[in-house]
């Protein structure tokens, strides 16, 4: 029980235990199941680094019944992201939470979603993917309710309702694959997906039900109506990993099934439906950003347009042969995905630091507050910047390769897409630090804490600074995974 794929799964299911036998040592108990659980993503990060790909067969049993865990260089990469600001979210989250009840329900349930999203990540069959997309969902519904408000548990439980619905249809997914070919294993399905041409009829109706189902998760428009109500009325910590790992989520397993499992059935024309569906999001969800009145909801309807780039991709990788490329474009993928995870969650902690001294989070109403909160106010800006795309953030180097790839394929108009969504990310970012930055006098109640303030700085400054300025080893982990993804490598 000792090997890193197992312990990024297991330690956050221990803590969660722990902290709901031990309610008095939840924090200090979350604190260090997070620490725990952090090493070991550091550790099974070395160990991709090093050996390349990691399977592992638990209990045993023949690949089609055991559970099965897999990490390749796309899996390690989201792992670490997502451990790394799942520890800030936890240091943020003791000097956030102080009543007694919602500091006792946030931990179980925390430690119960970063589980679920490890599993995700890691798991290498169809069947336990479903078990985590469940927990996950069902975990980060109950976390966006503490509040207690009736937004939020209106929100949340439309989120609960939506994503059941795309459970059961990923689901339905599953049962005809099942039927078909007779394993889960993604890579004995892969096998016989490519083997067996004569069932393109049954493999495409369980792309379509999977995808559709994982869009949903995804809050691809325009099945995004559940994402700004449920992201902009729960806690701050929650709304940060809501926007920056539990979408994520939803779009890693659609990027797996696309290139490891539905490679030999997948088409331009079935890239191009999500990917027009990606661009809409983009110019949507950044003009409703623009026009929103409160800095959370502005940052929910950013969450909306960032994921639209992500699928801008798909056409791009289903253009390219395998290469050097297509490697590049991947990769390009992974390193905007990675940075919009720090970014944003640095920009939703730093929201609830103005929620919490302001009293609420008028954007038209926060003058004052670069005066009074200047290091909050920084992490606004520098995760407003990844956001943007300027350089020298993580995301730039994303958006360049993927206008390069769209003019290197002949797909030109990705590139209006991205120069548009850009500006209107500029537009949204320079209205609040306009805001930020004036003089009209915002009643602050001048409660700042470490414990707050630098996590939301520390994942605002990698967002620009290290997968910015030293993405280097980055970009050869991914690469690790780019090498063998695609067209019959992936699995």
């Amino acid at each position: 029980m000792t090997d890193p794929l197992v312990l990024c799964i297991a330690l956050p299911l221990v803590g969660a235990m722990l902290v709901t036998a031990l309610p008095r040592w939840s924090v200090r108990l979350g604190i260090v199941s997070a620490l725990a659980t952090t090493a070991a993503a550091v550790a099974l990060t070395a160990a991709v680094w090093q050996q390349g790909t990691l399977h592992l067969i638990l209990g045993g049993w023949d690949a089609q019944l055991a559970i099965a865990l897999r990490a390749d260089g796309l899996a390690t990469a989201l792992v670490l992201m997502a451990n790394l600001v799942g520890l800030g979210i936890s240091v943020y989250a003791t000097g956030y939470f102080h009543d007694r009840l919602r500091v006792r329900s946030f931990w179980p349930l925390w430690l119960l979603l970063w589980a679920a999203l490890n599993g995700l990540f890691l798991a290498g069959d169809l069947f336990n993917l479903y078990v985590m997309l469940e927990l996950l969902g069902i975990a980060a519904a109950a976390l966006g309710a503490l509040t207690g408000n009736r937004d939020a548990v209106a929100a949340n439980l439309r989120y609960l309702l939506v994503g059941l619905l795309g459970s059961i249809s990923y689901l339905l997914g599953v049962a005809l694959l099942y039927t078909a070919h007779g394993t889960l294993d993604l890579g004995l399905l892969a096998q016989r997906i490519a083997a067996a041409p004569e069932l393109f009829a049954v493999n495409a109706a369980a792309m379509a039900l999977m995808v559709a189902g994982l869009a949903l998760k995804a809050a691809l428009f325009p099945l995004h109506f559940w994402l700004p109500p449920a992201h902009a009325n729960a806690p701050a910590p929650v709304s940060a990993a809501l926007s920056a790992l539990v979408v994520k989520a939803a779009f890693y397993l659609i990027l797996r099934l696309w290139l490891d499992l539905f490679w030999p059935i997948t088409g331009m024309a079935a890239a191009m439906l999500p990917a027009l569906l990606g661009a809409v999001a983009v110019l949507w969800g950044s003009w409703r950003a623009l026009r929103a009145e409160r800095l959370k909801l502005l940052a929910a309807y950013s969450t909306v347009a960032q994921i639209g780039y992500l699928f801008l991709f798909l056409p791009l990788l289903t253009a390219t042969p395998p290469g050097p490329a297509r490697d590049d474009l991947l990769a390009a993928l992974l390193l905007m995905a990675v940075t919009h995870g720090f970014a944003k969650a640095g920009f939703f902690l730093a929201a609830g630091l103005v929620q919490t001294n302001a009293g609420h989070d008028r954007i038209d109403d926060l003058g004052g507050t670069a005066q009074r909160l200047p290091a909050t106010t920084f992490a606004i800006a520098l995760s407003g910047s990844a956001l943007i795309g300027l350089p020298p953030s993580g995301s730039f180097i994303g958006k360049w390769l993927l206008m390069q790839g769209a003019i290197a394929t002949g797909q030109w108009w990705w590139v209006i897409v991205v120069t548009t969504g850009s500006l209107l990310a500029s537009a949204y970012v320079f209205r609040v630090l306009s805001r930020a930055f004036g003089l009209e006098p915002t009643p602050l109640k001048f409660i700042t804490d470490a414990r707050a303030e630098v996590p939301a700085l520390t994942l605002a400054l990698i967002s620009v600074a290290v997968l910015g300025l030293a993405s280097g080893p980055l970009w050869t982990l991914l690469g690790l995974s780019a090498a063998g993804s695609g067209a019959g490598g992936g699995t």
